[in-house]
């Protein structure tokens, strides 16, 4: 009868780990985050005050970081948890700090007058993007950044493009800052500090992690980085020497991380109150050191997006 046949061992092993898990089964650890010389574990989720070491909620870190004239808010650019947290961020400083001004690397300082036009509503969506060529430009998805742009748009707020040329870069990224024309070297930042041995190291671990092609000599590679770092700067410089709004700028963890990237680069050509805030992505139990960033928000990993093509 059916009910006499035995069910070989293997088999049913397999279909108790696979279904029931069986008791006594190790489940996997939780992904959890440390603060160096700080007790306990954080969780996805968590706002954290590295310098304290605590925990806060939306409301107690919005009031502590509204006060600063200029806010740094981090992202991974395909993370999309990360850019719904900058919308989260906006609105609420929006709505207890009044007018301000939004700062984006992911504009070029030449496409000023394009985002100008836009946000007076002279220009439709398709014809900014086509105008600002943001595919090529920038290429990431621009639905993670249409809520920001709408969110300032729609208040009238100001749109700041300060990243430094793209060809610029690139070239100096080939050929040494010595290969740009005196029209190239004028399109950026006066003074190019490579003199911070610290950021050095960083920019030289994330230079040997990845391939290049015919990116064959680091020095140019962190030339081009501190260009975009020190252009990035002067350009918020000019910005906060002339208005008085509350200037919140957006840009890849990368540039603000030990804020060595944007964020010293501006407070040394302007002192201004500042604070930084990096979205920060776990895909694993890791330490986080309390210089990073003045505010640490825990967020799930994301996968790059999978084509089903």
């Amino acid at each position: 009868m059916w009910y006499k046949r035995m069910i070989p061992l293997a088999p049913a092993i397999l279909f108790c780990v696979m279904f029931y898990g069986c008791a006594g089964m190790k489940q996997p650890a939780p992904i959890m985050a440390t603060i160096g010389g700080v007790s306990g574990h954080f969780k996805i989720g968590q706002i954290l005050d590295l310098k304290a070491g605590t925990v806060l909620s939306f409301d107690e870190f919005i009031e502590r970081v509204s006060p600063n004239a200029l806010i740094f808010i981090g992202e991974v650019h395909d993370n999309p948890e990360h850019h719904l947290i900058e919308v989260q961020i906006l609105q609420a400083l929006v709505d207890c700090c009044g007018p301000v001004a939004v700062a984006m690397e992911f504009f070029q300082e030449p496409q000023q007058p394009i985002l100008n036009r836009y946000i007076k509503g002279e220009l439709s969506e398709e014809a900014f993007l086509k105008e600002t060529k943001w595919k090529h430009s920038w290429g990431f998805d621009y639905s993670f950044y249409r809520p920001l742009m709408l969110l300032a748009k729609h208040h009238g707020y100001s749109v700041l493009a300060i990243n430094a040329p793209q060809d610029v870069v690139r070239k100096v990224a080939r050929h040494g800052l010595k290969s740009l024309n005196a029209d190239e070297r004028n399109s950026l930042a006066r003074d190019i500090d490579l003199s911070n041995e610290a950021h050095r190291a960083y920019v030289r671990k994330a230079y040997e992690q990845h391939a290049h092609g015919n990116l064959k000599k680091f020095e140019y590679f962190y030339e081009a980085q501190c260009v975009w770092e020190d252009t990035m700067a002067e350009n918020l410089t000019k910005y906060l020497k002339k208005n008085r709004k509350k200037l919140i700028a957006f840009a890849g963890n990368g540039h603000l991380i030990n804020k060595f990237g944007i964020p010293d680069r501006t407070i040394k050509r302007m002192p201004v109150s500042m604070v930084t805030i990096m979205p920060y992505a776990l895909s694993e139990t890791v330490k986080i050191e309390r210089e990073r960033a003045d505010y640490v928000w825990l967020t799930a990993d994301y996968s790059p997006w999978a084509s089903e093509d």
